[in-house]
């Protein structure tokens, strides 16, 4: 739908002095159609577009506007560039630590700040309601995969009044589909407005020593026949080194830059995955210069004017490389530093900039190429290759709109990945968000400070976790609602059975099984008792002795009676035994083959004068019919009964199983004619109940995780007293008014009083503690903690124990910090330090103490505003903060 939609809104064209492209139409007529939308195009599209027009429209309407971001950095950089574009009076920022005019129209803000205002927690802390807002722009929306700020986002979402418009603007992810039905269905009418088209289009290289190549064929979709025989294009796990074969060297770093140098394809972000990385490079190139004397001049004399205003912050190593065009962009520099690099390199004096991969996450710095030095990065999970979502970030900043025909992306050879690796990442798509969903104490307190357990269940169960969880449980629900119609089928054929006969019979035929068991086993002692009889027998068996023959080598249905005529050598000490049977026939039997032996019937005298037949070969088994002769003598066999020798132990058994199959033969059940089939479907019964019990259980399972990982959390703050039942109390009040890694931990501290008599410099030293993260092993301060600091420390230790073995107990995986090493630093700037002094005292980089003291400052920032705090506390908090918030910690956004 392309369609004019200034009958509802604003004329984009008023607005916008370009043509928009069509996905930019799209995204304003569905907003002015009163629905939000899930922006899903490729970085550098022009997503944001569509946050200004929401803007310009709210702003036309006397109504107010937020944006949010997922990065302080970023927030900033946004507002400074509102400022510039509506107004100074027009734009307000909340950060946690920063408050600027903050009843203004527009407000961005961090995306934790937007939670916490649906929380309610950060109104008395701001002032700012969500009273007149139309909507809410959630830019770098994809930021929901990560890791640690991802349940901010879902959370935001699932709280944000119905109301208010979301405009979610996200870099190309696999399932956008997914995001737009979840905002659908908690949110309401949500349109998905999609776009791969870039307006620069990328070109993808590749570098080696050799130079740098096309990464691609013609297509664009397979390898470059030139690199495919390349050595090293193949991967190889890390550390592996197949005999007689080397790795493949990488390019040196100032090898491809001049190259870009020399084919007109700066300015370029060099991605590297190290601080040290990205210092190492820059100084690699202390030779090599990539400006003009005039752009020289310039750069000059812009950090002259930097150094004078900021005089403590001048890094010398930076400064060298900055006048020829090369910087560094981390987290170990200062972020005013940062700023300073960000804003030469979009005036394009600034010509390669070593940044690791938090530059690609929405900070405003396009380039005409990217390089990405290496394919693979170090996680806390392991050496892993990049993601396409990864990739996808970091290539998407090259290609300027407006100024460069294509974007150039530079992968370069590594020793352990090549060319091959490079083409899977180019051509392959996006990964698919993915749930970072995580209760926590704040959001237990919060939510059961307004809403019943029943409605915090409901609000859980609306995650996008939950969501995509449905979807993965699908082919389960698929085969559960199968079980349950066979089962349904299965009960209606056995529906009118008499079970309780059938459980009878049952019973009968198991005693019948055992009968025959029995009866087995005494045949088979007896049998072996009758053979050692037989063995000792036999040599003394004269002629006409009756027996009965039946074995291996005489295979008769029955026993038949026979007389002994005469014995014959066997192979060894035991004999063959010439047989002739009552009916007429010649038998050649083994002694296994005489089942009885009767010397009590009289012998018959009469086959002493029996001719012997000579056409019999003496081996068991052989047998003829006999002849006249014989006749006369077989009918004076005597019949033998093979019961009567019988032993009297198996007789009784065999009537016992006569006695039991009559009462088989007389049940009830036996004349069913369907009994097996019916047994069959029973048996098929009890299976699939058995199966769907257990299908239904690890469902459950799967689908109340997080529903049971937040009756957990309830279990723990009922154990500290934060929560009487289901109510917060006073201390469950002032945990849920602060915001962290483990609130009930900061809670549980700042209200323990042990806080509440400390100097302020002293306070800020303890709160450094309570949010600094345990520090590297190599990681020093040169500076003494006072006693007062190391005293309140100690006295926290027993409640921290205490709380890591209930969590521990609960398998809650929530951090529990406690910091001692580093926080010297905090006191000594609350001391009033000096900058300079301070760093030359410790192993930190300046951007880690800058991130301590910030982290510090948020939670003394907060302590004001806790409900049932001491007063001298917060009066110590409010002093701690003025102590603290000063240049280079604060930023200059006035």
């Amino acid at each position: 739908m392309t369609n004019s939609p200034e009958i509802f809104g604003v004329d984009p064209s008023e607005i916008f002095p370009f043509e928009l492209d069509s996905f930019q139409l799209d995204a304003i007529v569905a907003l002015d159609l009163g629905k939000s939308v899930v922006v899903c195009a490729p970085t550098g599209s022009g997503k944001t577009l569509v946050g200004e027009y929401a803007i310009h429209r709210a702003l036309e309407r006397n109504r107010r506007v937020f944006y949010t971001t997922p990065l302080k950095a970023l927030s900033n950089q946004k507002f400074r560039d509102f400022r510039n574009q509506f107004g100074q009076d027009a734009v307000g920022l909340l950060t946690g630590d920063v408050s600027i005019n903050r009843d203004a129209p527009i407000v961005v803000m961090t995306t934790e700040i937007f939670r916490n205002m649906l929380y309610g927690t950060a109104i008395g802390e701001t002032g700012t309601s969500m009273m007149g807002v139309e909507s809410v722009i959630l830019d770098e929306c994809h930021y929901m995969n990560d890791r640690q700020r991802g349940t901010v986002w879902e959370e935001s979402i699932i709280y944000c009044p119905p109301e208010i418009q979301l405009v979610g603007l996200s870099a190309t992810v696999a399932n956008s589909d997914q995001l737009t039905d979840w905002i659908n269905q908690i949110h309401g009418p949500t349109e998905l407005i999609y776009s791969d088209f870039r307006p620069v289009p990328l070109e993808f290289s590749f570098a080696n020593p050799l130079g740098l190549f096309p990464l691609l064929d013609e297509t664009g979709k397979k390898i470059n026949p030139a690199l495919k025989a390349a050595k090293g294009g193949k991967h190889r796990p890390r550390g592996a080194n197949p005999r007689g074969e080397k790795r493949p060297e990488a390019p040196a770093i100032s090898f491809v830059v001049s190259k870009l140098a020399q084919k007109q394809m700066l300015p370029a972000i060099y991605f590297i995955f190290s601080r040290r990385g990205c210092d190492r490079a820059m100084e690699d190139m202390s030779t090599l210069s990539l400006v003009t004397p005039e752009e020289a001049a310039i750069l000059r004399e812009q950090v002259d004017a930097f150094v004078e205003r900021n005089p403590e912050i001048a890094r010398t190593n930076q400064l060298d490389a900055i006048v020829r065009g090369v910087a560094s962009h981390h987290a170990g520099l200062l972020p005013a530093w940062k700023g300073f690099v960000e804003e030469l390199f979009q005036q394009g004096l600034v010509k390669v900039v070593f940044a690791t991969e938090t530059l690609a996450a929405g900070i405003n710095m396009p380039a005409r190429t990217t390089v990405i030095s290496s394919l693979s990065k170090r996680t806390d999970s392991g050496h892993r290759l990049l993601n396409g979502s990864e990739f996808l970030q970091m290539a998407g900043r090259a290609g300027r709109r407006g100024m460069d025909k294509v974007g150039y992306v530079l992968t370069v050879q590594s020793p352990y990945e090549g060319s091959r690796e490079s083409v899977k990442l180019a051509t392959g798509g996006a990964d698919p968000l993915v749930s970072q969903f995580t209760p926590s104490y704040g959001m237990v307190l919060n939510l059961l400070q307004v809403h019943t357990l029943e409605k915090v269940k409901e609000l859980i169960e609306r995650s996008f976790a939950q969501y995509l969880a449905s979807f993965a449980l699908k082919p389960q629900r698929e085969e559960v609602d199968r079980i349950v119609t066979e089962l349904e089928t299965l009960r209606q054929r056995v529906g009118a059975v008499d079970w309780k006969l059938l459980a009878q019979y049952e019973k009968l035929q198991d005693r019948q099984r055992e009968e025959k068991r029995l009866l087995k086993t005494l045949q088979l002692q007896a049998g072996e008792a009758q053979a050692q009889e037989l063995v000792l027998m036999l040599p003394y068996a004269l002629a006409g002795t009756a027996l009965m023959l039946k074995g291996n080598s005489i295979k008769v249905p029955l026993p038949i009676s026979a007389v002994l005529v005469t014995k014959l050598s066997g192979p060894g000490q035991l004999p063959y035994l010439l047989c002739l049977s009552r009916d007429n026939r010649w038998y050649i039997a083994s002694v296994a083959d005489v089942v009885q032996l009767r010397p009590d019937v009289p012998r018959l005298e009469a086959v002493d004068r029996l001719p012997i037949p000579d056409d019999l070969v003496p081996r068991p088994g052989q047998s003829r019919k006999g002849d006249e002769n014989s006749a006369l003598i077989a009918s004076k066999v005597p019949n033998l009964d093979y019961d009567e020798a019988i032993a009297p132990e198996v007789y009784a058994q065999l009537q016992r199983m006569q006695g039991v199959q009559a009462q088989i033969d007389n049940h009830p059940v036996h004349q069913w004619g369907d009994r097996a089939k019916i047994l069959k479907a029973q048996r098929r019964i009890e299976l699939l109940e058995d199966e769907l019990k257990d299908r239904n259980s690890k469902m459950g399972h799967q689908s109340q995780r997080h529903w049971n990982d937040f009756l957990g959390l309830v279990e723990l703050l009922q154990e500290f007293d934060a929560l009487d039942g289901l109510q917060p109390t006073e201390l469950g009040q002032a945990i849920a008014a602060i915001r962290g890694d483990n609130e009930l931990w900061l809670g549980l501290a700042v209200m323990s009083g042990e806080l509440d008599e400390l100097d302020p410099h002293n306070l800020a030293a303890v709160c450094a503690a309570l949010v600094t993260e345990v520090s590297r092993p190599d990681s020093w301060s040169r500076y003494a903690l006072s006693e007062p600091v190391i005293e309140t420390i100690e006295a926290l230790r027993p409640l921290r124990r205490r709380l890591f073995q209930r969590q521990r107990r609960q398998d809650v995986m929530i951090p529990i910090w406690l910091e001692e090493d580093l926080v010297s630093i905090v006191e000594q700037w609350a001391l009033e330090t000096e900058w300079t002094e301070l760093c030359r005292n410790t192993s930190l980089d300046e951007g880690d103490i800058v991130r301590m003291l910030r982290r510090t400052l948020d939670l003394l920032s907060q302590i004001p505003y806790v409900p049932h705090a001491s007063r001298i506390l917060k009066d110590n908090a409010v002093r701690a903060v003025q102590l603290i918030d000063r240049f280079p910690i604060n930023e200059t956004l006035e």
